[in-house]
């Protein structure tokens, strides 16, 4: 009678270890490095308004940025920016060149995740500086060191990690 009682709590034992994890479910996700009021941020792309940056996300990160159109049509004010280089200083930013810059970190008045894409070109590639928070855009915009076009795209880019914080 002893040995069925060992028995059956070892393999009680053994079944609880099988047993799935408490808690809620996790999902493992890429995470892109930029900055944000120039502390390093960790973050995300989950959704794009544009088809080719869908694909060119999705390439990049080897993991689905799915094209929600519909994106696109989000009211300005419930949008903060992210700043995209395409040329200067090479890097590890999705065009070949310097991570990029957010505005409205998490705790801001002006958060979301959802970014309205601003692609930054320096005027001239050989007065690139790295940029590491969106301050230092609009100052060298303003002096002329560089151009800001907005394409209209739209992208869901929650931070993972931020200065003060972490999901």
């Amino acid at each position: 009678m002893k040995k069925i009682i060992i028995s059956l709590s070892v393999v009680a034992m053994l079944l609880s270890a099988c047993a799935a994890p408490q808690g809620p479910a996790k999902a493992e996700l890429p995470a892109g490095k930029a900055f944000a009021e120039g502390k390093e941020i960790y973050f995300v792309h989950t959704e794009a308004s544009d088809p080719a940056i869908s694909e060119k996300l999705t390439n990049m990160m080897k993991s689905p940025v799915i094209y929600v159109p519909t994106l696109a049509q989000t009211p300005d004010e419930a949008l903060a920016n992210v700043y995209v280089f395409s040329n200067g200083l090479a890097g590890k930013g999705p065009l070949g060149f310097q991570a990029d810059v957010f505005d409205n970190p998490p705790g801001s008045a002006g958060y979301s995740p959802l970014r309205r894409l601003n692609v930054v070109a320096w005027t001239d590639e050989t007065q690139a500086s790295e940029l590491k928070s969106a301050a230092e855009v609009l100052v060298a915009q303003t002096a002329g060191k560089l151009s800001i076009e907005r394409p209209g795209v739209v992208i869901n880019m929650p931070f993972i990690v931020w200065d003060g914080g972490k999901r």
